[in-house]
């Protein structure tokens, strides 16, 4: 329904727009982890696309990440227990000491070097979800960061692979992106020369588009 209004109510509507506008900086909600007063600890368990290979550890992407949720005004701290070369499998077998108690969530970054090897995505789909049942079952929440096949390896694989975070992901109700990688694939610039891990400045990319996903997993953690 359109609002009649004379000049002086123009004036006042303006006035009062105005002002919203000055003090809402000043009164917007904090973020949770900062409003609670206490540090939230992540885990990014992944394999050397998140560990940061050949990269200097400021880089790599638990330390950028850390360092770009703080810039926000999370207080955080996002430990790296990525290993390169690690399969589904390897994440599984040392799970129990990769995420130490007292760890407010884990961010799940496995599963490359299963479709490098050409390993069966039934397995992979299983050992991922071993990873996300058995840290529910120790009451820690998870993300899940998801990889797509290369698709050389043809469609049957493809469907088979790419279907396996969504499909945990909506099983288990988890925060999902879709794509670790998303942004830098093909891009030489933000690749190390065998064109498979990603420089300083490809990091910083994915961790730019991976922080809306990851704040969505900060907002669960702090309802909990």
């Amino acid at each position: 329904m359109k609002r009649q209004s004379g000049p002086f109510m123009t004036i006042i509507f303006a006035c009062a727009a105005a002002l919203a506008a000055m003090i809402a900086p000043v009164f917007a909600p904090l973020p949770a982890a900062q409003a609670q007063g206490r540090t939230i600890r992540l885990v990014a368990l992944g394999d050397s696309l998140s560990a940061g290979y050949n990269l200097p550890q400021e880089a790599a992407f638990p330390v950028a990440l850390e360092r770009a949720l703080k810039a926000k005004g999370y207080k955080v701290e996002v430990a790296n227990a990525g290993v390169s070369g690690d399969t589904s499998s390897g994440g599984l077998d040392r799970l129990d000491w990769s995420v130490p108690d007292g760890t407010d969530g884990v961010i799940l970054e496995l599963g490359a070097n299963d479709m490098l090897r050409g390993l069966d995505p039934a397995g992979t789909r299983k050992n991922l979800e071993a990873i996300v049942e058995r840290l529910k079952s120790r009451n820690i929440p998870v993300m899940l960061a998801g990889m797509y096949a290369s698709r050389n390896l043809g469609p049957d694989y493809v469907q088979k692979f790419d279907s396996i975070y969504p499909d945990i992901a909506k099983k288990h109700d988890l925060v999902l992106y879709p794509f670790f990688l998303d942004g830098i694939v093909g891009e030489k610039s933000l690749n190390l020369p065998d064109g498979m891990h990603p420089t300083a400045k490809g990091v910083e990319i994915i961790v730019e588009r991976i922080l809306p996903s990851v704040e969505s997993f900060l907002a669960r953690l702090s309802q909990r």
